[in-house]
């Protein structure tokens, strides 16, 4: 390994907060590494006083393919990462979407049970054939009304996404320095 690969590799937190262990010291902003004492330029052989790589020996085609691994490795990081919190997110929405059959199937009960006793509370004032037709025409409505609402609801819906395009042509001019 070279240079920057070295050093990358071989940074690692150091633990030095007893009080509690899971705060490492490059996750305070207030301790660089002139003080810690855990640290010193002979572990580093590779580290100049201005805390950059020695690279006077490395050619510039060995810096150019260090940057191009290090970049895809952090693009396959990334991803790596994206797809382990879409993976989280999904499993919580899976879940959540059955609880929701859950309850839509429980008011489909409560929906069906309300109908009968609708209807045979109008049995009482006519006859059972036209309180079911009553009670049918009554839920004939409520399904217009709810197809009409969801009906704009889908109208407004634009499956193309926007945003995800226009920074994706932003993209180009951003490598380019634009």
């Amino acid at each position: 390994m070279t240079g920057a690969h070295q050093r990358l590799d071989t940074e690692r937190p150091v633990v030095t907060n007893t009080q509690r262990p899971d705060v490492t010291d490059t996750q305070r902003p207030d301790v660089t590494d002139t003080q810690r004492p855990d640290v010193t330029d002979t572990q580093r052989p590779d580290v100049t006083d201005t805390q950059r790589p020695d690279v006077t020996d490395t050619s510039v085609g060995q810096l150019i393919s260090e940057v191009t691994s290090d970049l895809s490795k952090l693009v396959r990081q990334e991803l790596e990462l994206a797809k382990a919190e879409v993976k989280q997110e999904a499993t919580k929405s899976g879940k959540a979407v059955g609880m929701l059959g859950g309850a839509g199937f429980a008011g489909y009960m409560v929906a069906l049970f309300l109908s009968i006793a609708l209807w045979w509370a109008l049995a009482n004032a006519m006859d059972e054939g036209w309180a079911a037709l009553v009670v049918a025409v009554l839920w004939a409505f409520i399904a217009a009304f709810w197809a009409t609402v969801v009906r704009k609801r889908l109208r407004e819906v634009n499956p193309k996404p926007e945003r995800t395009i226009q920074t994706i042509k932003e993209v180009p001019d951003a490598l380019k320095g634009r």
